[in-house]
């Protein structure tokens, strides 16, 4: 019996364990494999001629046990022709959504092809799309690593884990933190000077990535961050019941797009874009915002005073201004500015112009500035892979993806976006005070209505930010302002006199 019952431990465990080798099989098996394309290039970049290596291609990423977590799909570009490598410029590049793959500031500011589009926000269409060289990459004086964070582009989670162990602000900035400390280690780059460049939400991940690098033992100081269109203090653009601040923040953005389009009422009045500007920062600041505060104790000559310099700023109708509370949300003003012409004007750049099948409602049916060049980009990356850097996959390559958007956790620590705001601006304050090295350049399209300039320069003049090693660039085009051939040219120019001035 004794015997007997012995086999049939014996047995079980053998079973126990063939059953677990096998589920560890099916688990490797289940790990797709890590594919790296690797092609030698040549160009001419700012008059250089540069020799160059392109590494496209996934870098899978471990937890704390040794098991895959991640793989993150990563296109980096690195000069080969200069004798000392290990003292470039190393630049780490992303954009936002959260949810964006990094194709826009791939391929239409960094990358050494970009597609061209019409600088004056004409539409589009479809293909054949106008894909080409681009002299103005940096790529003679910096090397380039464009991220795909996971659920975008061709990164996806591994093994046991899912997407949204990654989706959230924390969970994002920690991977990609993660990444960029794999990157430089396995290409001897720790002695590189290191920059972040985000694009959209991607500088508030920037400020996040701050955080997780460089604070706490074995850091990793960044010499600067490059914020392109950026939204580090959520306040400044969440139009939330209760919350006054965006009305102020937006407020120049309305006025620069009713000046582009024509509806400032007085415009000969003033001498260019810059004074206008000038005077709506300062009403808003001043006039604007202290009524706003005083709520019911505003008396009736200042809420008509304020009524007409948001006419006079505007254009929109002083009926409309005051049936509002004088209070105008981004996408009901993109309805109302051009609303007797029957079109309505772009959010990620509003020089665009689209026109709806319904006219009175208070939201546009889709972006005019995401549909004219979404396209256009989608192909151009696509082209790029199949047919210079030797990237060929069947599965989709997700440019922006919706899912990652919809389960993103806005919790980071005790702070949560449904709860308050989200504000990395405080994370890059105290990474300027811990690192006297430290920079931060930014990049702002007057146009921009999705991250508009002057809520950047709310945060950038809050929270204890040293304003004399932040670089602030202005440009006369959108969101994406390198769709704009004179604003892509002053921002490379900009840029280059930030990483080496």
């Amino acid at each position: 019996m004794k015997k007997n019952l012995f086999i049939i431990i014996v047995t079980t465990l053998f079973a126990i364990n063939i059953t677990a080798k096998e589920q560890t099989k099916q688990e490797s098996k289940a790990i797709p494999e890590a594919r790296m394309s690797v092609t030698q290039h040549k160009g001419k970049f700012n008059g250089h001629n540069v020799s160059y290596q392109i590494n496209a291609g996934d870098s899978h990423l471990v937890d704390k046990e040794g098991k895959p977590k991640a793989s993150i799909f990563h296109i980096a570009y690195t000069r080969t022709n200069v004798k000392n490598a290990e003292k470039r410029p190393l630049l780490f590049v992303f954009n936002g959504g959260p949810g964006s793959s990094s194709v826009w500031m791939h391929m239409g500011l960094f990358g050494p092809k970009r597609v061209v589009l019409p600088s004056d926000a004409e539409r589009v269409g479809a293909a054949p799309f106008n894909l080409k060289d681009n002299p103005l990459s940096l790529l003679d004086i910096a090397d380039l690593v464009f991220i795909d964070p996971v659920g975008t582009g061709f990164s996806k989670p591994l093994g046991e884990y899912k997407g949204k162990a990654f989706w959230g602000v924390k969970e994002d900035a920690e991977i990609l933190a993660e990444f960029v400390r794999v990157y430089i280690t396995e290409n001897n780059r720790w002695n590189s000077p290191k920059y972040l460049v985000g694009e959209s939400y991607g500088t508030t991940r920037a400020g996040a990535m701050v955080k997780e690098l460089q604070e706490g033992w074995g850091s990793i100081d960044l010499n600067g961050i490059l914020l392109i269109s950026s939204i580090i203090d959520f306040q400044t653009g969440d139009f939330t019941e209760g919350n006054d601040l965006p009305f102020v923040t937006f407020l120049p953005t309305y006025a620069a797009t009713a000046w582009y389009h024509d509806k400032v009422p007085n415009k000969a009045d003033w001498e260019d874009l810059s004074q206008f500007l000038n005077a709506t920062r300062d009403f808003a600041l001043n006039e604007y915002a202290t009524v706003l505060l005083k709520g019911a104790l505003a008396t009736p000559q200042e809420i008509q005073n304020v009524v007409e310099k948001l006419h006079a700023f505007t254009g929109l109708k002083k009926q409309y201004i005051q049936q509002s509370d004088m209070r105008i949300s981004e996408f009901p003003f993109m309805k109302e500015l051009l609303r007797d012409q029957g079109k309505v004007v772009g959010r990620l750049d509003s020089r665009y112009l689209g026109e709806d099948a319904n006219v009175v409602t208070d939201q546009f049916e889709a972006d005019p500035a995401s549909y004219a060049i979404d396209g256009a980009y989608t192909a151009a990356i696509q082209h790029y892979f199949a047919n210079d850097i030797d990237v060929k996959r069947t599965e989709p390559y997700h440019i922006l993806s919706g899912e990652v958007f919809g389960n993103w956790n806005w919790l980071y620590g005790s702070s949560a976006r449904s709860q308050g705001f989200i504000n990395v601006t405080p994370f890059i304050s105290k990474g300027m005070r811990q690192n006297k090295d430290f920079r931060v350049f930014v990049a702002n399209g007057y146009y921009d209505l999705a991250t508009p300039f002057f809520a950047t320069e709310h945060s950038m003049n809050h929270h204890g930010i040293d304003l004399n090693r932040v670089t602030m660039k202005y440009y006369e085009a959108g969101h994406m302002m390198y769709v704009h051939e004179p604003s892509l040219k002053a921002l490379v120019e900009d840029i280059r006199t930030f990483i080496l001035p």
